[in-house]
């Protein structure tokens, strides 16, 4: 299988969420650096910033709203290869968290809706805070918003989670969340105050996903809802109409009062009233993997 075929088959997958995105940065990270190096031999190396400008978020509202779509892919652009290495393995260990625990859509919805939260607040910060409005103009690339807000998501849904750190052992995500967003507010008074200050929007948007989603509020659906039109308009199955005859549909027990049996996939309402009493009991925390995952697959129904 050739490498155009595996990526064409990485994104043909419905359940391989993570891996697109991970993959998706590196293509563009790739593509840019092919760019920037044919067009330095060509001799035409100052073309590269103005290409540069069709991808990086400007704190300008002019420019921006000469370049609205931006405001997405500046979270898929990275300068150095440090700076897409760090971004993407933080991605790849919470990213996996976040899927196993809230599922794939979730999980592009959180990246998504990072991406706009770290921007509007790099916006705002720009436009209206007197300490920023001195660099009006200044633009900001990276998935550093999204990868906040996964990170901190999964900090607020399973605060416990343990991470083997190297050098330092077992840490709960917990202080691995709080000590990422404390470096990005000690960061807003270095030299990349603009990318800092994108880390807490998305930050704060990991936070409110989370605690809404246990609401029973998920603000990622329209993100979803999206998403699945983009799909269907991109779907090569062809429409089919199929007329049938309805017969008449016979009496079960369903229809004398008793609970409808749980669809495929989906766990049975008595399970889920089982979760819900030990939350009113014992609290989120006192539920499994297993009872958790069962939770928030009813929520999708």
């Amino acid at each position: 299988m050739s490498v155009f075929q595996e990526i064409r088959t990485a994104f043909d997958r419905r359940d391989n969420a993570l891996n697109q995105l991970l993959l998706l940065n590196v293509l563009v990270f790739a593509a840019l650096i092919i760019l920037h190096a044919g067009l330095t031999i060509g001799g035409v190396g100052g073309l590269y910033e103005p290409v540069l400008r069709q991808f990086a978020m400007s704190s300008s509202l002019p420019v921006l709203a000469r370049h609205p779509w931006t405001v997405l892919t500046y979270a898929f652009t990275h300068e150095g290869f440090f700076h897409i290495l760090f971004n993407l393995l933080n991605l790849y260990w919470f990213g996996q968290i976040i899927r196993e625990y809230l599922g794939n859509r979730r999980l592009v919805s959180l990246y998504v809706l990072g991406a706009l939260a770290g921007g509007l607040v790099f916006l705002l910060s720009y436009n209206f805070l007197p300490a920023f409005r001195p660099g009006l103009g200044a633009s900001v690339v990276g998935a550093s918003a999204s990868v906040t807000a996964i990170i901190v998501a999964a900090a607020t849904l399973l605060p416990d989670f343990t991470f083997m750190l190297i050098f330092l052992g077992p840490v709960k995500i917990k202080w691995i969340a709080l000590a990422v967003v404390l470096i990005s507010l000690a960061g807003i008074n270095g030299g990349n105050p603009g990318g800092e200050i994108t880390h807490l929007g998305g930050a704060l948007l990991g936070f409110v996903f989370v605690k809404q989603l246990k609401a029973g509020r998920d603000l990622g659906r329209p993100i979803q809802a999206i998403g699945d039109w983009i799909g269907n308009l991109f779907s090569r199955r062809p429409s089919m109409s199929v007329s049938t005859t309805r017969r008449p549909e016979p009496v079960t027990t369903a229809a004398r009062g008793a609970r409808p049996a749980a669809a495929p996939g989906q766990p049975h309402p008595d399970e889920v009233d089982s979760i819900l009493e030990k939350i009113s009991r014992s609290g989120y925390e006192s539920l499994s993997k297993d009872e958790k995952q069962k939770l928030f697959r009813a929520s999708q129904q």
